[in-house]
């Protein structure tokens, strides 16, 4: 699939009041403000292991499972490989994606054609944009220019200011390694959201953790940070005595 191709078959609807990611198998949204905000940019950031892709795709399924239309930009996976990793944490995409409420489109095609040529402009100006509540890029570095200078680090954030202010929310995930210090800056200066990702090997076990930087109109509580885990067959669980 083309960055340029028309994606979605539901006409998009704006939502007013956030978007919801509750579900049953979970309680992380009990803990973290239950809807995401409209009209808003998320950063999830965090070095290469902590988890970025893992917690998106949890939101994604939340979403997804609360009727909200999303566009899935992955620079790491084809977009089979995306849909699998999906599968196999119990996050199924596959009705969704025939629905055409979730699209998932990828530099790498559907199996294995590379586009390394893919920029953040032309996903920008891609008729699939509009068409979603959500835009999941994972992730932003690799597409931005590395001679970036802070004129464009601002308009940049200004374009995605113009798209999100008609409706939608992006949901950037950046690894500080990976990016320009100055543009990571100013995007979490920006960010109505910003959730900082982390892992600590505490005796011979991974502990991982969501710090919750900000999080600007929640719907519900929020706690300090969430520590979780990811089982096989059985997504994404809260760690109840990492919570805090």
């Amino acid at each position: 699939m083309s960055f340029d191709e028309s994606p979605f078959m539901i006409a998009h609807k704006p939502v007013e009041d956030g978007f919801p990611f509750e579900v049953e198998t979970d309680s992380l949204a009990d803990t973290m403000g239950l809807r995401m905000p409209n009209r808003s940019l998320y950063l999830l950031q965090g070095k290469v292991g902590a988890g970025k892709s893992l917690i998106s795709q949890r939101l994604i399924h939340g979403m997804a499972h609360n009727g909200v239309k999303i566009l899935v930009i992955t620079t790491e996976l084809t977009t089979r490989g995306w849909i699998e990793q999906m599968e196999s944490i119990g996050y199924g995409m596959t009705d969704f994606i025939r629905t055409g409420q979730v699209m998932v489109l990828s530099r790498y095609g559907t199996v294995a054609d590379s586009r390394q040529d893919v920029t953040f402009e032309e996903i920008l100006n891609s008729p699939a944009i509009p068409a979603a509540d959500v835009i999941l890029i994972d992730s932003v570095g690799s597409l931005l220019p590395s001679n970036m200078e802070k004129q464009d680090h601002f308009t940049l954030i200004q374009q995605l200011r113009k798209i999100a202010s008609e409706g939608r929310s992006f949901m950037l995930c950046a690894d500080p390694e990976e990016m320009d210090g100055n543009l990571l800056h100013s995007l979490r200066a920006s960010a109505e959201v910003v959730l900082d990702l982390d892992n600590i090997l505490i005796g011979g076990e991974l502990k991982r953790s969501i710090v919750i930087t900000r999080f600007l109109r929640a719907a519900g509580p929020l706690q300090t940070s969430v520590g979780w885990r990811v089982e096989p067959g059985m997504g994404f669980i809260v760690d109840i005595t990492a919570v805090s």
